[in-house]
């Protein structure tokens, strides 16, 4: 859960504040284009507005899984990112730069290492 965290920390991190998600967004179309996955659209505000509330979320989820590492908090990490793997599964269907597959990748990779340990308890009683 904690390497799960700063992850999420480190990737994220550049979402959370308008002045920092334009030059990542740039970078990560850039990357895209030049793997020939395509390109990201061009900025505007709401997609910008978006893109920070993930980011501002998704730091503030991890820096509690880093302070306070509970196992209900590896579920709940672990059914957020089957979301997302889900949701970034659905865009690269609608035609998302091909550069998705990399985090989608990453995310149901975190999402199954926190689902096992709860699949493999045994029920008490």
């Amino acid at each position: 859960m904690r390497a799960s965290a700063w992850y999420d920390l480190v990737v994220t991190a550049g979402f959370a504040t308008p002045w920092t998600y334009a030059p990542v967004h740039d970078l990560l179309s850039s990357w895209s284009g030049a793997w020939g996955l395509g390109t990201f659209p061009r900025t505007d505000p709401v997609q910008t507005l978006f893109a920070n509330l993930m980011g501002s979320v998704v730091i503030v989820w991890a820096v509690l899984r880093l302070v306070r590492p509970l196992a209900v908090h590896g579920l709940l990490d672990g059914v957020a990112r089957t979301l997302f793997t889900a949701w970034m599964a659905y865009a690269l269907a609608q035609g998302a730069p091909g550069v998705l597959w990399l985090f989608l990748g990453v995310e149901a990779v975190w999402g199954v290492a926190q689902g096992v340990p709860w699949l493999r308890r045994t029920p008490k009683g």
